[in-house]
């Protein structure tokens, strides 16, 4: 019996195939292929489906570049690339916002104009009191009050710097300034210790007008561009409060008293001697008429950094007596010996 049964089982399987090669010649339809372009119909739109997913979840990862300048961090833009980053500081720009973070690091933009209000006692007071500053908008405020913090947080005090790098006329200075107005602003804590502060800080800000006379010239970008690097050292007591400074300057662009390029100007002294040096100067430093300075390139450009009188003061306010100051100006003078050509 089970011979017989697969022998039927086999013809039977014989006329159905027989049949359905008659059937598919007939005309009549294929139900195999038609599951088979059913499947595939419906693979397609899987694909078409998700495909659109995709997408969608693409254009909300990526920028959106109306919405550029909400962007606090850098860090956050999407995709990071020098065209997007540069967008988005772009768009904080012409927002009026001009510090970014960008990690750990903060971006500074220059705004080439006064805005008093951002740096205002208030918004001193501000970041220094917050629980957490970090949470505020992005400041210059920000990074000095996280080196601030951490000194006093730790049991053993460790050393924080602060490094202010950028191209020339990017801000560096005034950067500098804030850092300075900022710690004499929150290291004080009585009326005495107040005016201990004012006056290491005065004396800071008094050794600027000093330094950038003899080490910063008019270059094509800067009418005021340093040309030698500061190093700044501000000396707390174990009580958080502002005791001392110090100020180390290096790497003077001292090839620049020779050479200067065809559109910018030697170091602001020669200048400053030049047009402001008085009579009773003139004579007491040794210095020639105005005339005899004429080796000096773009001489006939005025700028504001040109007051010989505000570096004068400066130097009395630091201590600088006269017989050292006419000592000073007596050897500047000298730099046209190695300037002036022959």
């Amino acid at each position: 019996m089970a011979n017989v049964k697969q022998q039927l089982l086999s013809r039977n399987k014989e006329v159905s195939t027989v049949n359905g090669s008659e059937g598919e010649k007939a005309g009549r339809p294929n139900r195999q292929k038609e599951k088979v372009h059913g499947l595939k119909d419906r693979t397609q739109d899987l694909r078409k489906s998700l495909n659109d997913s995709l997408e969608g979840d693409i254009r909300d990862f990526l920028i959106n570049e109306a919405e550029l300048h909400t962007y606090d961090d850098l860090t956050k833009v999407n995709p990071v690339t020098p065209s997007t980053v540069l967008k988005c500081l772009q768009a904080r720009y012409s927002a009026k916002v001009f510090y970014t973070h960008a990690g750990c690091t903060l971006v500074a933009l220059n705004p080439f104009q006064p805005i008093p209000h951002l740096y205002s006692l208030d918004v001193m007071r501000e970041y220094h009191t917050a629980p957490q500053p970090q949470e505020f908008k992005p400041h210059i405020f920000i990074v000095a009050e996280e080196a601030y913090r951490n000194v006093q947080g730790q049991v053993e005090p460790i050393n924080q710097s602060l490094v202010v790098s950028g191209e020339s006329g990017a801000g560096k200075t005034w950067t500098s300034r804030c850092l300075m107005k900022y710690y004499a602003t929150v290291a004080a804590s009585s009326q005495k210790c107040q005016d201990t502060v004012e006056k290491i800080e005065r004396r800071v800000l008094d050794s600027n007008p000093v330094m950038e006379a003899f080490g910063n010239a008019c270059t094509l970008r800067n009418s005021n561009s340093s040309r030698f690097g500061k190093y700044i050292q501000l000396q707390l007591n174990g009580s958080q409060l502002l005791v001392g400074a110090s100020v180390q300057t290096y790497l003077l662009e001292k090839t620049r008293v020779a050479f200067q390029a065809p559109t910018e100007r030697n170091f602001h002294i020669f200048y400053q001697m030049m047009k402001g040096a008085t009579e009773k100067q003139r004579l007491e430093w040794m210095l020639p008429s105005e005339q005899d300075f004429a080796w000096l390139p773009h001489a006939e450009k005025t700028l504001e950094e040109d007051c010989l009188r505000e570096t004068v003061e400066a130097m009395i306010n630091l201590g600088i007596d006269e017989r050292k100051r006419t000592q000073v100006f007596r050897v500047s003078d000298n730099g046209k010996i190695i300037s002036k050509p022959q």
